[in-house]
This record gives structure tokens, sequence and C-alpha cells, in this order.
């Protein structure tokens, strides 16, 4: 039973305190899953994630689905589930009520505006940390490059991030050609 408890009680906190999207959960899909409970690995989440953001569907969702099978199956699964979304959607409603209700009040524009720039620093917070990972798992330089090029052809090229990502998939599954011959 503590299983499910902890299921619930971790992906709740996370339903409840994600606000802004899947991309800002992420830390604390992260917090929960791998500092406070233990269920995986740094390494493995950050698996997890990059599977995760090639499939279609929300972020959030896949996340709390994946890690709760991991740890309990089906039920746990379908608990991480619940335990996500239902506060996603009970704040949804209240949050966007009030904020239609009271939308011309100084101190609700304000609220609305203080938040962008804290989601704003989790995101930074876990681009730095991925890119850590990155340049210990490929070296520095390749990961700065990669990442360059990775801007470029997002921001200035106006490629879609889904065939970048397609692009490297093909190009870590191709088989490479070591000197001498041999693969």
């Amino acid at each position: 039973m503590s299983k499910y408890t902890d299921l619930f009680a971790a992906f709740f906190r996370v339903g409840m305190l994600g606000f802004g999207g899947g991309p800002s959960a992420i830390p604390l899909f992260e917090q929960e899953a791998v500092k406070k409970y233990k269920w995986m690995t740094s390494d493995e989440f950050g698996d997890t994630l990059a599977l995760a953001n090639t499939m279609p569907g929300p972020l959030a969702t896949k996340m709390a689905g994946y890690i709760g099978w991991r740890v309990n199956g089906l039920p746990g699964c379908l608990i991480a589930i619940f335990a996500s979304v239902v506060p996603t959607v009970l704040l949804m409603i209240i949050l966007l009520g009030v904020l239609q209700q009271y939308k011309d009040v100084a101190w609700v524009n304000g609220m609305s505006d203080a938040v962008v720039p804290v989601v704003g620093v989790m995101l930074a917070i876990l681009t730095l940390d991925f890119l850590k990972k990155s340049g210990d798992s490929l070296g520095w330089l390749r990961a700065v490059i990669y990442t360059v090029i990775s801007i470029i052809l997002m921001e200035v090229l106006e490629v879609h991030p889904a065939f970048l990502i397609v692009a490297i998939l093909v190009l870590v599954f191709l088989p490479v050609k070591k000197e001498g011959g041999a693969k």
C-alpha cells in the first residue's frame, strides 16, 4: 500500500505545483522520481524524458504513466496519471474562473505576469542540467556544437523540433564504420 501512497503523493505534488505545463514540471518529476523516492537514476530519468519528448501527447502524462508503470505496473501507472492530471484539471477550472471574474484587477494581472519568469528560470535550470549531462557523456566540444546547431536549425532556419528529433534518432541508430573497415 505504501507504493500506491508514495506514487499518489509524488504525482499529486507535481500536478499541483507544475504550473506552466509539462516542460515546467520536469524538475518536479526529477525531484520526486530521482531524488526523493529514488525510483530511477538521473541517467534513466534523462532517457525517459528524451523518449517521452519523441512521442505525441502531453509530456507530464507520459512521464507520470511511465514512472508509475515502472514502480508498480498497471495500477501504479493509473494512480500516477490520475494523481498528476486531476489537480491540474481542478486548479485550471478554479483559476480560470477566478482570473475571468477579476481580469481587470491590477493584482491579478501582476500575479499572471509574475509566473512567467518563474517558469523561465525552471526551464533554464533544466536546460543547464541537460547541457551538463551532455557534456559529461558526449564531451563538451560535441555537446556545445550539437547545441549550437540545434539552436540555429530551430530558431534561425525555423526547422520544426520534430524533424530535428527524427534526424538525431536516425543518426544514433545508423551503424558507424570504424577505421580499418569494420563496423
